[in-house]
């Protein structure tokens, strides 16, 4: 009996766990879902951080491609968006949503049902970047209450009816930059859509904010209804707004780069879905052999243009060197003294004694000795007798009687 009140206790807890929650989103609209503590019977919190979840789809890793999850540091709660695709209607989905308590490591699983429900998507959409807001602000259905009034009482008073959030995510997750502080507000990009015509004033602010298209962002600018959202808390990138539907079939959607679920068929949407992998024999072979001689031969032949460029100078200055080896490095010069007769100063020359012209030069130097010991040099205006100097003495060997030896 203790055995089976065991299973039937442990039976009811698992129940008491596992709580199925019915919601509901509509196609081509957008779908928020606040997961908190009090969802999973966690009535109080005692740090900031005390709680983490974990969403997924039941019996899968990940969740659906049209959906996300982001956890928000503000709120302290995590969030579930994302618009279903028109591929999703009519289906059911289980989110399986694990909690933690990171005081005492408790965890909790409390499973999520959705049905999506068929809806026409609204072919007449206006998107719109503020730049003043963050994604999680937009969970507020304050504030989405407070942007749909701006259109429908003001802007485009024909959607009263059928106006709704068709997209939203965060500017930074869509390609944009993280403010330089961190108290800067990272931006929120909104579509929102309705089966009415654009009205007249739509379509002159879009003629108004046109020609700043070309630029990427442009928080500087004012329109004329700048004041209309401003009252309300929101500041827009001017440069971000663009109007897409049946009556501008020209426009692209500005806030990505291919063309909207809401734009394509069915079998595109298979096909994106659908990944098909090559084959092995497919995959290109990486050839080294090539790649290595490539990598080789530029630089060596670099290498051997400078060598021969550096023999060829080298063998140059060589021939120089050889061509002027031939004559003598040094010569015996005399520097010889000759005096001005007229201011007596002696005025002082270098003459090169093994030079063949110094004895045989027929203006400045002729011999007037008869034994041809003395040499007339020309020093300026006056002639002077020289005598060559006498050859290195060599001394011998005296012997003890004075003897040369």
């Amino acid at each position: 009996m203790k055995f089976l009140s065991f299973i039937v206790s442990v039976i009811a807890l698992i129940y008491n766990e596992v709580e199925a929650i019915k919601l509901q989103a509509n196609v081509g609209e957008l779908f928020t879902y606040k997961i908190e503590p009090q969802l999973f019977n966690w009535t109080h919190q005692v740090i900031s951080q005390q709680f983490r979840y974990r969403p997924s789809l039941r019996s899968y890793p990940d969740l659906p491609s049209w959906m996300r999850y982001m956890y928000s540091h503000e709120y302290h709660a995590g969030f579930l968006y994302g618009t279903p695709p028109e591929s999703a209607a009519g289906k059911d989905l289980s989110l399986d949503v694990v909690a933690l308590n990171r005081q005492n490591y408790e965890t909790r699983h409390v499973v999520v049902s959705m049905f999506v429900a068929h809806k026409f998507p609204t072919p007449n959409v206006v998107q719109m970047k503020i730049n003043n807001l963050n994604w999680v602000h937009f969970m507020d259905p304050g504030r989405v209450e407070n942007l749909r009034n701006i259109f429908r009482n003001d802007l485009w008073p024909n959607s009263r009816e059928d106006l709704s959030v068709v997209f939203m995510e965060s500017a930074v997750n869509m390609g944009g930059r993280l403010p330089l502080r961190p108290q800067q507000r990272e931006g929120v990009i909104v579509h929102v859509g309705s089966f009415a015509q654009f009205s007249p004033r739509l379509m002159e602010l879009q003629e108004e904010v046109r020609p700043l298209y070309k630029l990427p962002s442009c928080t500087y600018k004012r329109t004329s209804v700048q004041k209309i959202f401003e009252n309300v808390g929101f500041k827009l990138d001017w440069c971000a707004f663009r109007m897409v539907g049946m009556e501008s079939p020209t426009e692209i959607l500005y806030h990505s780069g291919k063309q909207s679920e809401q734009q394509m068929t069915e079998d595109q949407r298979q096909q994106e879905d659908r990944w098909i992998g090559i084959a092995r024999e497919d995959v290109p072979v990486r050839n080294y052999i090539d790649e290595f001689a490539f990598a080789f031969a530029i630089p060596g032949m670099i290498f051997a243009i400078l060598i021969g460029m550096l023999s060829a100078v080298l063998c140059f200055q060589h021939n120089k060197f050889s061509s002027n080896s031939d004559y003598p490095m040094a010569s015996t010069v005399q520097m010889v003294q000759c005096s001005d007769s007229k201011s007596n100063q002696p005025i002082t020359t270098l003459k090169n004694l093994k030079d063949p012209n110094f004895l045989l030069d027929n203006i400045s130097m002729r011999s007037q000795s008869p034994n041809n010991s003395f040499y007339q040099l020309d020093c300026g205006n006056s002639s002077i007798y020289a005598r060559p100097k006498p050859p290195p003495y060599k001394g011998g060997t005296l012997g003890r009687n004075g003897v040369d030896i």
